[in-house]
């Protein structure tokens, strides 16, 4: 594989969630407020706007899309019907919901930052979880920005980045959805949780992820270094590319799985800086999303 990265497209908001449904990456533009689409010959399509952010999305056993609204903490379904609320996390999110999994019983499980970031102190976010229902409870606490995370093809496994602790956290999925036998699946330094940005900036920051078929992840890390990494349980690192702009979150997908997106933008008052590269890569995805 080379480590050269293409452009899809460019002129984007904030590109972050990205997931492979249906021959299309799926992606949403919280800064632009939309959900949208893309195929590989670079046509863009809106599916939804959402005011409040969009962030992670995922999809229901009927084919309705789940959709993370950040600002106001809230999971929507969009089908045929439209846009309307699936759940309602705002007594239970810490602040801003993030990114989500949906697994394949149709259980969301939908991180929150914990706090805003750049204007409030730094605290501790969970883990919601979200049954086909629409009922939710709280399924992991204390987590240091829970971010991007997926569930093993057996869905038996969620594996979510920690951002401000610098590790991906794995968990055992029990049968009722609840999360056991919290580990540490990578560890990227020993300085433990980090507050500061200059420190923070130095290491390796996971946020959006994704897993191929070897079990190995591929993380964004949208550090001073602006690396996308693929590590293995235990934390060897394995590869590592450089995209053009600071990665935010990355997908497989492509028709043989094996074309990883990468979400990418800059931090600096611009507008329409976000853009999506690409590049070819050995192993295909696996689980979920």
């Amino acid at each position: 594989m080379t480590n050269e990265t293409a452009i899809l497209i460019e002129g984007l908001g904030f590109p972050e969630g990205p997931r492979w449904h249906g021959n299309r990456l799926w992606f949403s533009d919280f800064e632009a407020k939309k959900v949208m689409t893309i195929d590989l010959d670079g046509n863009l399509e809106t599916v939804v706007e959402v005011e409040n952010q969009p962030s992670g999305l995922g999809w229901l056993p009927d084919q309705s899309l789940l959709i993370v609204s950040m600002i106001d903490r809230r999971l929507l379904r969009f089908n045929d019907n439209g846009l309307t609320e699936f759940a309602d996390l705002s007594r239970l999110a810490t602040s801003y919901c993030n990114d989500m999994v949906v697994d394949q019983h149709g259980r969301a499980f939908v991180g929150n930052m914990g706090f805003v970031i750049f204007e409030e102190p730094f605290q501790m976010g969970n883990i919601v979880l979200a049954a086909p229902t629409g009922e939710a409870r709280i399924v992991a606490e204390e987590m240091a920005f829970p971010n991007g995370s997926v569930v093993t093809p057996d869905g038996k496994t969620l594996i979510m980045a920690e951002t401000f602790a610098a590790r991906l956290t794995a968990f055992n999925i029990e049968q009722d959805g609840s999360l056991t036998n919290r580990r540490v699946w990578a560890q990227f330094d020993d300085l433990g949780i980090v507050t500061d940005r200059p420190t923070r900036m130095k290491r390796v920051i996971p946020d959006g992820i994704c897993l191929d078929a070897e079990g190995c992840i591929w993380v964004a890390s949208p550090n001073a270094a602006s690396e996308v990494l693929r590590v293995r349980e235990g934390g060897e690192i394995t590869h590592r590319i450089k995209p053009q702009k600071r990665p935010y979150a990355c997908m497989l997908g492509g028709t043989d799985g094996k074309t990883l997106f990468i979400m990418t933008s800059l931090i600096g008052g611009e507008d329409r800086v976000g853009q999506i590269e690409m590049l070819e890569v050995d192993v295909p995805r696996a689980g979920l999303p």
